[in-house]
């Protein structure tokens, strides 16, 4: 169980974790509650039509979204990895079981499946790429869940990031504990 207290106000965070673990929604909050930009790296890093950019375009978006004094960033990708991670103060890990990973990533999937909601650059979920595409988050999930878990876990003992707090969080409902506890810590000035 992570501590209550990490010491400190955050001012830049990196939220990680599994795909369709809920990175986005608490790293939105944590961002709402200490007063900093959201970074949505999907959307930095996704173009139109699910288009990837170019590395060096990604790169380029993520230095300077990252150059503030206060920012929460969630995603994985390992080609900004040492951008994030060099500029964070804290590493919040959503470390959820992978069952309740999966239901979460299928109610949220047939969501936008059904509202057709618009995701980063105009982008949109469908049917057919959710569900039948080779390279679908569930198959991704799937493949990437123990791998992800191991790689975090190694990274966050590399001396490179021991400046690093981090917060390893393994349910929604410590979650949302350390939130409130969190927010309390520090007077923040929206509700968790």
């Amino acid at each position: 169980m992570p501590e209550p207290s990490l010491g400190g106000p955050i001012r830049r965070a990196a939220v990680v974790g599994a795909t369709g673990c809920g990175k986005t929604v608490l790293a939105r909050r944590l961002a709402a509650a200490i007063g900093a930009p959201h970074i949505e790296l999907d959307a930095l890093h996704w173009g139109p039509h699910w288009t990837p950019r170019p590395e060096e375009v990604f790169r380029a978006l993520t230095e300077e979204a990252t150059r503030g004094e206060a920012w929460v960033a969630d995603g994985n990708y390992s080609a900004v990895r040492d951008i994030v991670w060099a500029r964070a103060d804290t590493v919040v890990w959503l470390d959820y079981p992978w069952l309740l990973i999966l239901r979460r990533l299928l109610e949220r999937t047939v969501w936008r499946c059904l509202t057709g909601e618009a995701l980063f650059s105009g982008n949109r979920e469908t049917w057919r790429a959710a569900f039948l595409a080779g390279d679908n988050l569930f198959l991704y999930l799937a493949r990437d869940y123990r791998r992800r878990r191991r790689l975090i876990s190694e990274l966050l003992r590399r001396p490179a990031h021991a400046h690093l707090r981090v917060a390893r969080l393994r349910s929604p409902e410590e979650a949302e504990g350390w939130g409130r506890t969190y927010r309390g810590e520090v007077g923040a000035r929206d509700r968790w």
